[in-house]
């Protein structure tokens, strides 16, 4: 199957079971608010996508040269301090760790994330990545209350901190009892508000990353709007000259 019949079919599953999936890995979602109109929030989250996530997971099908010049950056920025592989500015954001050694620390390769902010949405990216907890009991010793068992541990833990789960009481007798709460065991390296902020950036990228079109969309949108104004005026006034002497 080729890539891009592979992204029909994963937006058509999104589509289709995306809010049962979501009811079932539990946790109510917080709203991303990002916005993509906001370049420096795009910059910020590039920075932080390329330093904390890109070592296990991939853009595919985003380009080094395509994400310079939709977010005003140079390629002497973009090479010097977003791109961590041997790749050429004109290539996909791909990752540097080997297959083997991924498919060794966490059973598979991760995925690559070119399309979650479209097949997960925004808010879940956002709360996802608020909501890592200390569980001794997984294997690499960390769970999410969004996403449970999650196969991978929190990658902001520096900024963030290490939280510790508040468990409420299960719905039903046999069941874990959910995640209510969290509480901080060890403070991060930025102040709660700090990394909300970082967390939305990175959300704001990853929306971006999933449709770079948007953000010409969005900029081409206000002149369609102009230039369907203008045209509205203009028939008006050719309306009105031709009636005038027609009674």
């Amino acid at each position: 199957m080729t890539d891009k019949w592979m992204v029909r079919l994963v937006l058509a599953v999104a589509v289709l079971f995306g809010g049962s999936a979501l009811a079932a890995e539990g946790g109510k979602l917080q709203q991303a608010g990002n916005d993509l109109g906001d370049q420096a929030s795009l910059q910020r989250g590039a920075q932080a996508y390329m330093s904390y996530c890109s070592a296990c997971h991939s853009l595919k099908y985003l380009r080094y040269s395509r994400m310079a010049e939709d977010l005003g950056l140079s390629e002497e920025q973009v090479m010097n301090n977003l791109n961590f592989t041997d790749a050429a500015f004109g290539e996909q954001i791909q990752v540097a760790m080997p297959h083997d050694e991924a498919t060794k620390w966490f059973g598979k390769m991760p995925p690559d994330l070119s399309l979650i902010a479209r097949v997960r949405g925004t808010d879940w990216i956002y709360s996802y990545l608020k909501s890592f907890y200390l569980d001794e009991s997984r294997p690499l010793g960390w769970n999410n209350s969004v996403f449970p068992n999650a196969s991978m541990p929190n990658p902001l833990w520096e900024l963030q901190g290490i939280q510790h789960a508040i468990h409420g009481k299960p719905e039903q007798e046999g069941l874990e009892p959910p995640v209510v709460g969290f509480t901080m065991g060890q403070p991060g390296n930025v102040d709660a508000r700090e990394y909300d902020r970082t967390v939305r950036d990175i959300t704001n990228f990853l929306e971006y990353a999933g449709e770079p079109a948007a953000l010409k969309r969005q900029s081409l949108g206000v002149w369609v709007v102009l230039f369907l104004a203008l045209l509205t005026f203009l028939a008006y006034l050719v309306k009105a000259e031709y009636w005038k002497d027609v009674h």
